[in-house]
This record gives C-alpha cells, structure tokens and sequence, in this order.
C-alpha cells in the first residue's frame, strides 16, 4: 500500500476542516493507534500509511456531520489524496452513511478502535489522571454496559468491528488500550506545539 500525501500534509487537510480542538484530538489520537496496531499485526512497513488514515478518518465530521463519509471523498480528492486512503476512511462509516464495507485489515481496525478511542478516552477523563497510562480492562468493559455513559460510542460498531478483526471484546479493550499508551504523551505534546490544549 502506498500513501500519497505526507503527515505534515494530511495534518495541514485536517486543520483545513476541523478547528475544535477534540476534533484534532481524536484524528491524532486514532493516528497513534494505527500505528501501534501496524506493530501488533505484522504490518510495520505500512505504519505511516495506517497512521495517515487514522488522522484524516474524521476529516469532514466537523463541517458536514450530515454527510460524514459521504463528503470526504470530495474533500481528499481535491488535495490530491489517493483512492486507497479514500477507501480506507470511507470505510469506517460502513453500515452507518455508506455501504462501503471494511476489507483491507487496517480498515477493519479502523472500524473496530474509532469509537472505542471515544469511549477510553472518556472512560480515562473519569479517572483522577485523567489518563489512559493506568486503565484497566475492567473499568472499560464497566462503562461499555453502561449505555448511558459516553452514549455517543456506538457500542455496536465496536462489538461488529470486534467480529470482523476475529478478536473478543477484552482482547480489543486490551490492545487498544496498550495504543492509546504507546501516544497519550506524544499527541498531548503535539496539541501543546498546535496551540490546542483543551
């Protein structure tokens, strides 16, 4: 797989679309993670591809939230971004705005972390650290029962994008947990260097 754009690019693309600060946050945030999972599955050589697909996932969520994954095509192309990033963000919103299925494994994990970044995250931000660097499994799996904690996480994405990675629920709660460590302190730094603390 090939990546068209570089990171300093497809940053300046996010930023081009998204100014609330969570919004950056999270395309950050699910970047690391696709890398982190590049590691785990065997697909280091792709890791900045993986990584450019997480940042650029949400790219047209802020400004056209009634056409999320439909309006990012248009916006990717424009910028000269290529069809596999295209199809890889596309992807993620399958069985939600599209019927473009996830097929390639880094659309799959795609599909599988995107909303349960949210839920850590908001799990992480009930936790006197505010960090994901002391989570547990347990204290994840809690807040999954709990439909009324974090609503906006689609529980059955994350159960679906579970299935299609052939993996249970606490496997995925584990690895992406151990994701979200190995880039809370470089995406906290890099908010700090755009100006965009929260």
């Amino acid at each position: 797989m090939k990546d068209h754009i570089s990171r300093e690019e497809a940053l300046e693309l996010l930023r081009k679309y998204n100014k609330e600060p969570f919004h950056i946050r999270h395309g950050l945030t699910v970047e690391g993670v696709m890398r982190w999972y590049t590691g785990e599955l065997g697909y280091g050589d792709d890791k900045d591809f993986w990584g450019i697909v997480g940042l650029l996932h949400d790219i047209d969520f802020e400004k056209y939230p009634q056409e999320h994954c439909l309006k990012a095509p248009e916006l990717l192309r424009e910028a000269g971004v290529g069809e596999d990033i295209i199809h890889g963000v596309v992807s993620h919103g399958y069985d939600l705005t599209v019927d473009v299925k996830p097929e390639h494994e880094m659309e799959k994990v795609l599909y599988a972390t995107d909303e349960l970044t949210g839920l850590i995250g908001a799990v992480a931000l009930m936790h006197p650290s505010k960090s994901v660097m002391d989570m547990k499994v347990k204290s994840v799996r809690k807040k999954f029962k709990n439909l009324n904690f974090a609503a906006g996480c689609d529980r059955e994405v994350i159960q679906a994008g579970a299935e299609m990675m052939g993996v249970e629920l606490d496997e995925l709660f584990d690895k992406t947990i151990q994701a979200m460590q190995s880039c809370e302190a470089a995406v906290d730094a890099e908010m700090k260097d755009l100006g965009l603390e929260e």
